[in-house]
């Protein structure tokens, strides 16, 4: 890292790493020092910020770190967006764009508490599914050898931006262009996989690639909801762990460097019925364990946001099939109602699981774990009743 890059950085790394430490997310002293030694700044230098604009649109602003105060900002513990789709990004001036995020420097205190989460040695082999800007890369470099750290994108010019950018810091792990999915390309095994994008199911070749013993920590993601979870793999393929207590969700992997692939869906089924419900929309959202649960009860449903002809938002849930149930955000005067098309057994299993979930003490998303057989076969459970769902291959 030259001189200059260093004096910058110097003040921004130690408030940065000060507030992780009184976080609570740096917990040691090895990633103490890394976070010190890896100006953010060098490997972001530019950034969208979500803004609303004259137009009352909501739009992408590009920032740049040495300009406006954005110095300071990228030293903050924030998500930054770095990049959107071009299939959906539309200029609507000279410096702001609509569209849908695809890459993004990770919330530093998110990255912390999953780094911490790896436990990862002295010596050991890492393998990074994202590299993204190439920032968790030069954390990973600074606390091991980077001859150690490996990393695939998706997306050659992630790779080759992340390479230059490590390389002015010093930093030279081995980085690699290809779907992150097929683990990385060449072969190899590690004692340490670690995703920064979630997978609807831990890939055959994460398995494949991870030392019997090795960990993979991933966001392992259902329509609905999901989290970040530490799977230990034996040596006959089968790997089991928990969701862990940090929490954080990141975007999809993708097997294309720029877009997502549309989601084909049945039309909506008619409006069937609508009666009272136990279970509101504020009950959903204010909680991310029992969200997570209903991702178990109903892993091909998805969870989205309807607005009716009079501008009434509500939360629905849908499956492949055209099914629907939705209740409103805001519970009518006489108590919460839902509305559904088609069968009406999507919402008695909410309720149902909402029962189970309060019996239960309302546990939080580290009582769950997760098992996934030789074959990729899946399933969720919870030790203390041995209740477990079938999540599929």
């Amino acid at each position: 890292m030259n001189q200059s890059a260093a004096d910058i950085a110097r003040p921004h790394l130690a408030v940065l790493s000060d507030e992780l430490a009184k976080a609570g997310v740096i917990r040691t002293p090895q990633w103490a020092e890394a976070f010190s030694k890896v100006p953010r700044h060098v490997l972001v230098p530019r950034w969208y910020e979500q803004e609303t604009n004259a137009r009352g649109i909501t739009v992408w602003r590009l920032r740049h770190t040495v300009h406006e105060g954005g110095l300071e900002d990228v030293y903050r513990d924030r998500t930054l967006v770095t990049a959107l789709d071009p299939a959906s990004a539309e200029k609507v001036d000279d410096q702001a764009w609509t569209g849908i995020p695809t890459s993004s420097s990770t919330l530093p205190s998110l990255m912390a508490g999953m780094l911490d989460d790896l436990s990862v040695q002295d010596g050991q082999r890492v393998l990074e599914i994202g590299t993204g800007t190439g920032y968790n890369a030069g954390l990973l470099s600074a606390r091991l050898a980077d001859h150690l750290v490996h990393s695939v994108d998706v997306d050659p010019d992630f790779v080759q931006l992340a390479r230059t950018r490590l390389g002015q810091l010093g930093f030279h792990p081995h980085l690699a262009v290809g779907d992150g999915q097929s683990g990385f390309p060449g072969g190899g095994r590690f004692d340490r996989i670690i995703a920064t994008c979630s997978v609807p199911r831990i890939p055959d070749a994460w398995i494949e690639q991870t030392e019997p013993g090795g960990f993979v920590l991933t966001d392992l993601a259902f329509g609905i909801d999901g989290g970040i979870v530490r799977l230990a793999v034996e040596a006959d393929g089968t790997a089991t762990g928990h969701y862990t207590r940090t929490s954080g969700r990141f975007m999809p992997a993708r097997s294309a460097p720029t877009t997502y692939p549309n989601r084909q869906r049945a039309p909506y089924a008619t409006e069937t019925g609508t009666r009272p419900t136990v279970v509101t929309a504020t009950d959903i959202r204010g909680c991310y364990p029992f969200r997570l649960l209903l991702g178990f009860t109903l892993p091909d449903a998805e969870l989205v946001y309807h607005i009716d002809d009079d501008g009434r938002t509500a939360l629905q849930l849908q499956t492949p099939d055209g099914a629907w149930v939705r209740t409103p955000l805001t519970a009518p005067h006489g108590g919460a109602t839902v509305t559904w098309g088609g069968p009406g057994e999507l919402w008695e299993e909410v309720e149902a699981a909402w029962r189970w979930w309060t019996e239960q003490g309302m546990p939080d998303q580290s009582r769950y774990g997760i098992t996934r057989a030789p074959d990729g076969h899946v399933h969720a459970w919870y030790a203390p009743d041995g209740r477990r769902w079938n999540l599929g291959a």
